[in-house]
């Protein structure tokens, strides 16, 4: 359990790093999400990985709320939005995420960021609510690709992954991540238990 902790912390700095340079990304180029907007949280093809969804998982455990999340998951009967986001609007797409400090890397980075096109070239990914919202400062962020690149997301990703193979390898459903992170942490924390079960008796 100690390991997972210490991984856990790992990600969470690595986590700080991520939005402080994608949210001054952002920023400067006027692409920021809009104030409440929540429709990408709606989106059951999100995906995150195991060790994404770690900081989460410990901290639902010491709310003494893991194994009651860990059964809301298991009800769900088809793949969904985010389970954490609060919806504020009849259409679901005004809300705000439950577990905001929490979050994941995806949630961190999304709104503007840059990826690889087919040809190995940087290119600009831009919701399509901040396009429709900012549709000028778009086009200034594709003229300025080169003088002022945006920050990588698979780079990003990438750095919280490869601190551990084993958890960091694979992308799921966003709810399927948390349910498998669940799963780690309670069967470590079992296991803690008998340990210290033995050591005493």
């Amino acid at each position: 359990m100690q390991r997972l902790r210490e991984l856990s912390r790992r990600v969470e700095a690595v986590y700080g790093e991520i939005a402080e340079t994608f949210s001054t990304y952002q920023q400067r180029q006027g692409l920021q999400c809009r104030t409440g907007c929540g429709e990408c949280c709606l989106a059951p093809t999100i995906e995150a990985t195991v060790l994404e969804m770690l900081p989460l998982a410990l901290h639902l455990f010491d709310q003494g709320k893991a194994e009651q999340t860990l059964d809301q998951l298991g009800q769900l009967t088809e793949p969904q939005g985010c389970l954490f986001y609060q919806k504020l609007s009849f259409d679901g797409k005004q809300g705000q995420c439950s577990v905001y400090q929490q979050r994941p890397s995806i949630c961190r980075m999304f709104g503007a960021a840059g990826y690889r096109d087919k040809t190995g070239q940087t290119s600009l990914s831009v919701c399509k609510t901040i396009k429709a919202d900012n549709p000028a400062k778009y086009q200034q962020g594709l003229i300025m690709l080169q003088s002022s690149p945006p920050p990588m997301m698979m780079q990003s990703k990438e750095q919280v992954n490869e601190l551990d193979y084993q958890l960091g390898n694979k992308h799921y459903p966003i709810n399927t991540a948390l349910e498998l992170a669940l799963q780690q942490v309670l069967f470590k924390a079992s296991y803690s238990y008998d340990q210290q079960d033995l050591q005493i008796a």
